[in-house]
């Protein structure tokens, strides 16, 4: 149990250094280089080539390297990027951009797997339900993992509040920003100078030097998973291309391809927080200094909300929390099509991104929970579906950030979330009808039960 639980928060504390770095570049890019949208062009390639990275990549690496010498590789991708913003341009932006995307499938998909192997292991020797323990360790594994967000921002704000911006911003300015604004994605912010560049590079430093702790605590003291290795060896090894395609054959699954749209609205929902809400709402009404603040509080609330929930749910069930989690972010994106920003109101610039981190607190650590519990026997072939469908979701709302109004993506997210949703119960109504139906009388031949069960 004391050897899981280490290797869990191992997992947990490398992550918190990875994203402490990553979190805060990726909450600045629409608004440090909004000329021409290289910011989000940027970011729009990176979730592209996580894309292609899920289609591909997860399980051959994992077989291959093992988890824990495909975290470390991937982990080496965010580096890069980092390193990338030093010289910020197409030319050194883009093709890190393109290495971080390609690492980041494995990274997340290895993870999951991790994670799952611990907690099914540690639940079959304490007598308990695997999905309880899974829940439980994911949930202590997003309550760290989130706090990076609280770090990241925290530095960025400390270094750029150094030389804030005293412009004035004038009330016809101000009319432009939050839902109407329809042109800040490929102009430069109306209400703030870009920092100085020696600003930007002490923030690159101490990002680059996050990652690079990151990769050394994995390095050193992540255990290997002897389980992983020893079922592929026991097993007869599948042909290179049956490997190669094992994401795709999973869509043979009924559930899988109606739980799409979980993935992809989880990415749609935090490409927009990141994207828009940043720039849109808060960098064009108060400044980007106030960008990592307020990036902070989403944060801690998705934090403290992820560990609550992975202890909550065996309790509630997950439909609740599925519930309450679209419940929040839909009254949120009705409520940010209505509210004109203005730097008076700097409370509610706050408020939403905490309701914010309420919900996505639910997406992350029940989205992954859900792939890991109804699809055990192929963990790795579901988590990479889970990290494709969620990198479209990034590459449509960064890829559409620079043409469309910002109340037109608030009427994409509302019309999606309604889609997922349906979809969800559809899949949960699916399992229940599943799991009473061997209990019917009808179906008392074992052959039909057998077959019962297998058509999902």
């Amino acid at each position: 149990m004391h050897r899981r639980l280490k290797n869990v928060l191992v997992v947990s504390f490398g992550f918190l250094l990875l994203f402490t770095a990553y979190g805060g570049l990726q909450s600045l890019q629409s608004s440090l280089y909004s000329e021409e949208g290289l910011g989000v062009s940027a970011l729009s390639t990176l979730y592209g080539a996580v894309l292609l990275s899920s289609m591909l990549l997860p399980p051959l690496l994992i077989r291959s390297l093992g988890c824990k010498w495909t975290i470390v590789v991937s982990m080496c991708g965010y580096v890069a990027f980092s390193i990338g913003n030093f010289y910020a341009s197409w030319y050194t932006l883009i093709p890190t951009s393109i290495l971080l995307g390609l690492g980041a499938a494995p990274l997340w998909s290895t993870q999951c797997t991790y994670l799952t192997i611990m907690g099914n292991e540690s639940a079959k020797k304490e007598g308990k339900l695997g999905k309880d323990v899974v829940n439980q360790y994911f949930g202590i594994f997003f309550l760290i993992f989130q706090s990076s967000g609280v770090w990241g921002n925290l530095i960025s704000s400390l270094v750029f509040g150094q030389t804030p911006s005293k412009e004035s911003i004038s009330e016809e300015q101000l009319t432009s920003c939050g839902a109407n604004d329809c042109l800040m994605a490929t102009r430069p912010s109306n209400s703030t100078q870009r920092p100085s560049q020696e600003l930007v590079y002490t923030l690159l430093g101490i990002y680059t030097g996050s990652g690079i702790l990151a990769i050394l605590l994995i390095a050193v003291f992540l255990e290997p998973i002897q389980d992983d290795r020893r079922d592929c060896a026991e097993e007869k090894q599948p042909p290179f291309w049956s490997t190669l395609l094992s994401t795709f054959r999973l869509f043979k699954d009924r559930r899988l391809r109606l739980l799409v749209l979980l993935p992809l609205y989880s990415g749609l929902q935090q490409g927009f927080l990141s994207g828009e809400y940043t720039r849109s709402y808060v960098t064009c009404a108060l400044g980007i200094q106030f960008v990592g603040y307020v990036m902070i509080c989403f944060s801690a609330i998705d934090s403290l909300c992820s560990l609550l929930y992975g202890r909550l749910s065996q309790y509630t069930g997950r439909i609740a929390l599925y519930l309450l989690g679209a419940g929040t972010q839909m009254s949120c994106a009705i409520a940010l099509l209505l509210w004109r920003p203005h730097p008076d109101h700097l409370a509610v610039y706050f408020v939403f991104p905490g309701l914010w981190g309420v919900a996505d607190a639910v997406w992350q650590t029940q989205n992954n929970a859900l792939y890991g519990v109804l699809f055990e026997k192929d963990k790795e072939a579901a988590f990479s579906n889970y990290r494709l469908w969620e990198a479209l979701g990034f590459v449509i709302a960064f890829g559409y950030s620079t043409f469309l109004c910002v109340y037109i993506k608030l009427y994409i997210l509302l019309g999606v979330l309604t889609l997922t949703m349906a979809a969800y119960l559809t899949v949960e109504y699916l399992e229940y009808k599943n799991a009473v139906e061997p209990l019917s009388p009808t179906q008392s031949n074992p052959g039909e039960e057998g077959e019962t069960q297998t058509k999902m």
